[in-house]
């Protein structure tokens, strides 16, 4: 059994069916692929795992426990964070101010000089230590990405959910953040959920990819198998999907 495990998972909204009849593991220690379509049921996925939505059907587990039975407040404390498709940030807080967030989100008994440090060294490990004091507000677009990401890291996950890092991101930056992500599984241990739309990057850094398509899952497997499933290159009308394996 994976780190994560989604089993059979069916979510509506209205007549609209959302995930049906999803079931994907995460192994611990892997850097996984989530990929598909617009629409395709991809974020709605992080959204039932991080306890937003309640599936109508189906279990999600994590190391052997239900999710489903756990507040959405807990989920940080059972070691999962997250990164949002569109940033989510306090735009009226210091850069620091925002990494405490996430800091305080796992600190428990903690001393605050120990959740600082740890906010502190976050920073440093996205490059982010020299705007510290800097208010959120007007700072770049990929500035606030990895802002988001330096709060997610500061709750010290186990698995970390990136939803579309590379949005927005110039292809430069592309490939420092795929470099960053394997740095985040081989030095920090961290398994990783990655929703991404960029093909190259998904298919570079990924040990295992699921790809979803109108809700359904239409193909697991390594990203060589992936790219050469008709199913999937008919789902992306023989486009993007082209791109090369890891």
């Amino acid at each position: 059994m994976g780190l994560l495990s989604m089993r059979e998972v069916r979510l509506r909204f209205g007549g609209i069916v959302a995930l049906d009849n999803v079931s994907l593991e995460v192994d611990e220690g892997r850097i996984v692929g989530l990929i598909g379509p617009n629409g395709a049921g991809k974020t709605t996925a992080f959204n039932v795992i991080t306890r937003l939505y309640r599936p109508d059907e189906g279990e999600v587990e994590f190391d052997g426990k239900s999710l489903l039975r756990t507040p959405p407040y807990r989920i940080v404390k059972h070691g999962i964070a997250r990164t949002f498709q569109n940033v989510e940030v306090f735009p009226t807080m210091t850069v620091l101010e925002n990494v405490l967030v996430g800091a305080h989100a796992s600190s428990r008994f903690e001393p605050e000089h120990r959740v600082r440090t740890r906010a502190e060294e976050t920073l440093e490990l996205v490059g982010l230590r020299a705007l510290a004091e800097r208010p959120a507000v007007g700072l770049p677009f990929g500035t606030l990405k990895r802002v988001e990401l330096a709060r997610a890291l500061a709750s010290q996950p186990r698995l970390l959910l990136l939803d579309e890092p590379a949005g927005g991101l110039n292809h430069e930056e592309v490939e420092e953040l795929g470099g960053f992500i394997r740095r985040l599984r081989d030095e920090l241990k961290l398994t990783v959920l990655l929703v991404e739309h960029h093909m190259s990057l998904v298919m570079k850094v990924s040990d295992w990819v699921h790809v979803l398509n109108f809700g359904r899952t239409i193909a697991s497997g390594t990203p060589a198998e992936v790219q050469r499933d008709p199913t999937v290159i008919e789902a992306y009308l023989g486009g993007e999907i082209d791109a090369p394996a890891a």
